[in-house]
């Protein structure tokens, strides 16, 4: 039996941010908290176990800002910057927990993350650098202390990207397409945070009534929509015109699955 489980969300922005670099636009001069948007993660508990779902260009600040003291893992979706630029943080971690981070990927991310942080799985390594144990995940389903995960294969124009199912909830971002066996998987939650750029069509992205319609096929009882742009439009203008069973997450938004 699944355990029960705690979200929060870490960041629900795209990955420019809110408020974005040098944008005067009536999202990013606004001083309402849930208009200020970090990148997307979120953060996953149960009562026994602690993991993040990609270590964004804010996973510090992210970390401090929600006091996480402790994690067991950490899982990715994809190789994009803004999903793995934190990763070196990783090694505030070890210092206090005095072992290696258990990392989750699938081989695309792991080989960017070799790439991109090449000093962490060097042969020779320098004092102080993350201590990590990368696990290859493919589509079947894999367990971290108590928590099972399905991995749910998207699309993000051409490259693939993995949700991932935890007993009655689903998190998907960055995706624009979701292939039928893969929405078999989704099917049954009781809640679906699904990415919604903006109202405009993008290339890789769903837009917001693309993912409405995503949640009304799949009769979601409750859905949350993240990687939010500033193209969206302003948190309590958006949210006022959504169904009542879907809504905009925010940062720092907690949920019970």
């Amino acid at each position: 039996m699944q355990p029960s489980l705690h979200i929060t969300f870490l960041g629900t922005g795209t990955s420019s941010g809110i408020p974005m670099i040098a944008c005067n636009c009536t999202v990013c001069t606004s001083i309402h908290p849930k208009d200020k948007r970090l990148r997307s993660s979120i953060l996953v508990q149960s009562a026994t176990t602690t993991i993040v779902i990609d270590t964004t260009p804010d996973f510090r600040y992210q970390m401090l800002r929600v006091n996480v003291k402790h994690l067991d893992a950490v899982v990715f979706t994809h190789p994009h910057k803004d999903h793995t630029a934190g990763f070196d943080d990783i090694r505030a971690f070890n210092f206090f927990e005095k072992k290696a981070m258990p990392v989750y990927a699938n081989a695309l991310t792991a080989s960017a993350l070799k790439q991109e942080f090449a000093y962490v799985f060097a042969e020779h390594k320098y004092p102080g650098i993350p201590e990590v144990n990368m696990h290859i995940i493919d589509t079947t389903p894999f367990t971290i202390n108590d928590l099972v995960l399905q991995p749910i294969l998207v699309w993000h124009h051409q490259m693939p990207v993995y949700g991932y199912r935890i007993g009655n909830f689903t998190y998907i971002t960055d995706a624009n397409k979701i292939d039928a066996a893969e929405k078999e998987k989704i099917k049954g939650s009781k809640i679906l945070v699904i990415n919604a750029l903006r109202q405009e069509s993008h290339l890789s992205h769903f837009t917001l009534q693309e993912a409405i319609a995503l949640v009304e096929e799949l009769h979601i009882p409750k859905a949350y929509c993240t990687h939010i742009s500033h193209q969206l439009g302003l948190h309590h203008s958006v949210n006022k015109i959504l169904p009542d069973h879907i809504h905009l997450a925010y940062d720092g938004l907690k949920i019970n699955s």
